[in-house]
């Protein structure tokens, strides 16, 4: 059970503050609802207490994983599938694990391949989405600005 002030992700969206927990009434039934503020996009969600273990609801990470994170996207490893579908559907399933890790190594391999050859209309879609979650984690997990931090990641790809 999380707390109004808990910095949590909510996976294929990403990080936000608890702002209140609300009983509201939708389809004639009950429920509690964490409403969650996602600061990137400033946009509001309501989570279904009772399915947070589903979504896969987590906290935010610590330092020591933001050191992690930012190991992955500098790792210079460009092996990938070459299948546009296969790649795509690989990567679409390692965003929806909603690990943090699993979302850089996503992010870092889009950016290569955008730098490389270019990116389709879907990749690039995928990309700017799984920045975007990034990006929301790294803001809540080191207290810096979203700029800041979009910096930071798009240096580490500058040619």
């Amino acid at each position: 059970m999380f707390n109004v002030g808990d910095k949590i992700v909510y996976p294929m969206h990403g990080a936000g503050v608890i702002e209140s927990i609300e009983e509201k009434e939708i389809l004639g039934q009950k429920q509690n609802y964490y409403v969650v503020r996602i600061p990137y996009g400033d946009m509001k969600v309501m989570i279904p207490i009772k399915s947070v273990d589903d979504i896969g609801i987590r906290e935010v990470i610590d330092s020591k994983d933001v050191d992690k994170v930012i190991s992955i996207l500098k790792n210079e490893d460009t092996s990938q599938v070459n299948n546009w579908n296969k790649r795509y559907r690989e990567n679409m399933s390692r965003i929806k694990s909603g690990d943090i890790f699993e979302v850089a190594d996503v992010v870092r391999m889009l950016m290569i391949r955008d730098k490389e050859k270019g990116l389709s209309t879907g990749e690039r879609k995928m990309l700017n989405n799984a920045k975007q979650i990034l990006i929301s984690e790294l803001v809540l997990a080191k207290g810096m600005d979203k700029d800041e931090i979009e910096n930071i990641i798009d240096n580490y790809f500058a040619d």
